[in-house]
């Protein structure tokens, strides 16, 4: 029986060194996957400045709640933008013709400034000879209150066609 028991103590202190072997290999293992995970979660957090996780993502939360009031702002200033634009009256039509049969060249004009609604005004330029006259109608809708000349119509379609 001695030596069941010398072989027994050998063979529980091998089995003991297989355990032992075996949870170094492990631990070795686990130690690796928990690198990963740090890395992963230093690629998460950055230089942030803050070490938990939570944190950081209630700031980014935070950050993109202002970067959403902040784009709010910014389409309403857009649309704003956009209206004023279309109201300004940067379209421009410009129709020169002979006024009179015994005046030298096209020398008379009708130039129209109009927005998108063809809002705005023609101004007319009849020259001849001895004078020149100058008259200006208020458009609304690309109509006047006063009688608009044919050559006054053109410029005005003109203008409202130019992109």
């Amino acid at each position: 029986m001695d030596g069941w028991r010398e072989n027994a103590g050998w063979v529980v202190a091998a089995v003991e060194g297989l355990l032992l072997l075996a949870m170094l290999v492990w631990v070795a293992v686990i130690a690796g996957k928990l690198k990963k995970v740090r890395e992963a979660q230093r690629k998460l957090v950055g230089d942030t400045g803050v070490d938990r996780l939570e944190d950081v993502v209630g700031d980014i939360h935070q950050r993109l709640t202002r970067l959403e009031t902040v784009q709010r702002e910014q389409d309403g200033r857009m649309s704003e933008l956009g209206r004023r634009l279309s109201m300004m009256k940067g379209r421009i039509g410009v129709h020169r013709f002979k006024a009179f049969e015994d005046s030298g060249s096209d020398l008379s004009f009708s130039i129209a400034f109009v927005n998108d609604e063809q809002d705005g005004v023609v101004i007319t330029g009849i020259y001849s000879r001895e004078q020149t006259f100058l008259y200006a109608k208020p458009l609304d809708k690309g109509q006047s209150a006063y009688m608009l000349t044919p050559e006054e119509k053109t410029a005005i379609s003109q203008a409202a066609h130019k992109a």
